[in-house]
């Protein structure tokens, strides 16, 4: 019954704020884009957080953290999102049901919009596991992310952060402005493709003896193949055995479509562009499963995302172990 009212309540709303949402569209573009642009961020850790906190807001995954970020952040606005969002979130506020968007994909049927919402999910679940067996926590490419600044803060792991200076930098400081205590991360700047992680990670305190789990989410993508190895032959080499990374690898055709005209043209708006992927069309698990032997880690825990596509997963979350 509620589910009924609920629709009855959301059709009219949203034909009636139509207009609004389309403003909401185009002041979150603009923001994510135009103003990451000029910032010199990226808009794609933009568009992780702006999930992020759709997810908190719909009640799918609390992020305080995450929400105070997002309304404080130059580069995005939580009051576009609202305007897009309103008359879903009523109707999830009524009947207690998600509809079109967000909402929790079925494990094996997922889609490319349901990507951040799942792999949020499927990667703190392997976070989860095996967080409390490790003494540090090393978020690689880290973005707006915000778990260090969540309930992880009370695991008892020592926090870094490592990413290219401009996102740090403003990540840093909007931080500060959100009022979100960071002195308990260690923030290390880090060009991937130049500087040595490890002896960037040292000088920041890291310690190699101890147990450590490398969180890699939505970077491998955009790096190419040579770089992707190098990452996890580094730490294949340097982190003690029993270490853990846990990593995002997408499917070559989702890369295609991120070198699509359109596709192309959005990500060059701040610098970026997909690069990496590996065929998952067909035989996916011994696809997955040679390329990471060929850099001597072994495969953990893992969420094949969209299996059940007859044309294969579009992207694996996985853990990787030393």
């Amino acid at each position: 019954m509620l589910n009924l009212f609920s629709f009855l309540i959301f059709i009219p709303l949203q034909i009636l704020l139509l207009p609004l949402g389309l403003v909401g569209v185009v002041l979150v573009a603009y923001k994510q884009m135009v103003v990451s642009n000029r910032l010199g961020s990226s808009q794609t850790a933009i568009e992780v957080l702006n999930g992020r906190w759709t997810m908190h807001v719909f009640d799918i995954r609390l992020d305080d953290a995450g929400e105070k970020l997002a309304r404080a952040l130059p580069n995005t606005s939580t009051a576009g999102l609202w305007l897009v969002l309103f008359p879903l979130w009523l109707k999830y506020k009524i009947s207690g049901r998600y509809f079109a968007y967000p909402k929790l994909p079925k494990e094996a049927e997922e889609t490319v919009v349901d990507l951040i919402i799942a792999r949020t999910i499927y990667i703190d679940r392997i976070i989860d596991r095996l967080v409390g067996d490790a003494e540090q926590f090393v978020v690689l490419g880290a973005g707006y992310d915000t778990r260090a600044y969540g309930a992880l803060k009370s695991r008892g792991v020592s926090f870094f952060e490592v990413d290219q200076i401009e996102t740090q930098s403003l990540k840093i400081k909007w931080l500060g402005k959100a009022n979100i205590a960071a002195g308990h991360v260690k923030f290390v700047s880090v060009n991937f493709t130049e500087d040595t992680l490890f002896d960037e990670l040292k000088s920041s305190g890291y310690d190699a003896a101890k147990k450590t789990v490398f969180l890699w989410e939505g970077v491998t993508l955009y790096l190419s193949e040579y770089d992707v190895r190098k990452m996890f032959r580094e730490i294949g080499m340097c982190a003690i055995p029993g270490s853990s990374i846990v990593a995002d690898i997408y499917a070559d055709r989702f890369v295609q479509l991120g070198k699509s005209k359109a596709g192309k043209k959005t990500l060059e708006f701040t610098d970026e562009g997909l690069n990496f992927g590996l065929p998952f069309d067909t035989g996916y698990e011994s696809v997955l499963n040679s390329f990471i032997a060929s850099e001597n880690l072994n495969v953990g825990e893992t969420h094949f995302m969209g299996r059940a596509n007859k044309k294969g997963p579009f992207a694996v979350v996985s853990e990787f172990t030393v």
